[in-house]
């Protein structure tokens, strides 16, 4: 895929993992013959976005699909159910890792598990359920921006599902452009509906970064980029008093910011989520990816250390051990705790099953370490580990020229 694409889809994939929780607020319809299901007006939904933000996706999927079926024919409530079992799939397979995020290693990571097939035709169904409900309200009035807004969602959900689970990113590159479509028109009937503000502002961001033929290239598929208004779109969003809107749009804001290495915004926004979301796993590490990132080493290892307590008194609902036990020799690489990053890189490597690449770079991080350290037979005994757990891969490579020349720390 050209880098350009992998932007492009980068920008797409940010508009599905916002509108994967389909913001609560939603215009009233001029006609006044339905309200969105949402939290502020139903008990399951609002228990359910509880869950799904502490990453707790059975019990979100369980509240939602109460409300679902109290509200059987609103593509809200479908879609609620939709993004929890689309999330809890992507979780299972590793697809959630903050880090790849931050540059474009997620468009090659391989899952660290395979799909599940009933999984999958489930997401099929309630995609093509959500569909066929706002395309009956579209039949109707062809200006219901809450079924826009709703059809819209959908199809950014499926394309995140085809593009991260099932790696057909052209697929869900033209799918996430009909979502933006979709929530361009809801701007242009209703500019005061903030959800779809979340969306089109990430787009407009991503959009804006590109070099100028990329941007010719974003345009033939019906993208326009501002950077700045991008930005701005999601501030506003951020100060949404809607729990749903303002998280989502901090979320796609913590990872514009954190590509612009601007950290202070930043580590401020993400502190205060993994405070107000203290059981989600992935909020806490990835503060603590942020202070090493923004060269607070010391910080950064106190924060790793946290949340390996965490994970070990079960403080989360869902912990993977090696993200931050990875993290956390990083850190100590970076402060030169040579003999401390070794032992840290060993217990992601002892906790990486799931994972075999972040398995395999750990177990190389860990013969570096021992390098520096000058124990060159700890050394050579992990860079013959790596070349055997796949010998075709990058770390392989730097395995074998290892073997043969100890490493040095720059």
């Amino acid at each position: 895929m050209k880098p350009y694409y992998r932007l492009l889809f980068l920008g797409c994939l940010c508009c599905a993992l916002l509108l994967a929780a389909l913001p609560s607020y939603a215009a009233a319809d001029p006609a006044g013959s339905w309200v969105p299901t949402r939290p502020d007006t139903d008990a399951n939904t609002r228990k359910g976005f509880e869950h799904f933000y502490e990453l707790d996706y059975d019990k979100a999927i369980h509240d939602f699909e109460a409300a679902q079926a109290a509200h059987p024919d609103d593509p809200f409530a479908v879609n609620h159910t939709l993004a929890a079992v689309t999330f809890k799939e992507l979780s299972r397979i590793g697809a959630l890792d903050t880090e790849a995020y931050a540059g474009d290693t997620f468009m090659n990571k391989k899952a660290a598990v395979p799909l599940d097939p009933a999984v999958r035709d489930r997401i099929r169904q309630l995609t093509a359920q959500s569909l066929a409900l706002s395309q009956a309200r579209l039949d109707k009035n062809p200006d219901d921006v809450n079924a826009l807004y709703a059809r819209g969602a959908t199809r950014a959900l499926e394309s995140t599902y085809i593009g991260l689970g099932e790696k057909a990113w052209f697929s869900a590159l033209r799918m996430a452009v009909t979502s933006r479509h979709d929530s361009e028109r809801v701007l242009e009937l209703d500019p005061t509906y903030v959800d779809a503000k979340v969306g089109i502002g990430t787009d407009l961001y991503i959009v804006g970064s590109l070099s100028w033929p990329a941007k010719v290239a974003a345009s033939v598929v019906g993208f326009s980029g501002n950077k700045q208004k991008g930005l701005d779109y999601l501030r506003q969003a951020a100060g949404s008093k809607h729990v749903e809107v303002a998280t989502d749009a901090k979320i796609m804001l913590a990872l514009f910011l954190r590509r612009e290495q601007k950290y202070a915004e930043v580590l401020q926004l993400v502190n205060s989520m993994a405070n107000e979301y203290p059981r989600n796993f992935i909020m806490a590490a990835e503060y603590a990816h942020l202070l090493n990132a923004a060269g607070h080493g010391q910080e950064a290892i106190a924060a790793y250390r946290k949340v390996l307590a965490g994970c070990r008194s079960n403080a989360y609902n869902q912990c993977r051990l090696a993200i931050p036990a990875f993290g956390l020799g990083e850190a100590l690489r970076g402060q030169q705790e040579f003999a401390a990053a070794a032992e840290a890189y060993e217990l992601a490597a002892a906790s990486a099953n799931d994972d075999p690449s972040l398995q395999q770079r750990a177990t190389l991080s860990a013969g570096e370490m021992y390098d520096v350290l000058q124990k060159r037979d700890s050394a050579l005994e992990k860079y013959k580990a790596v070349i055997a757990e796949n010998s075709t891969s990058n770390s392989a490579d730097l395995a074998r020229h290892y073997l043969k020349q100890a490493y040095k720390n720059p």
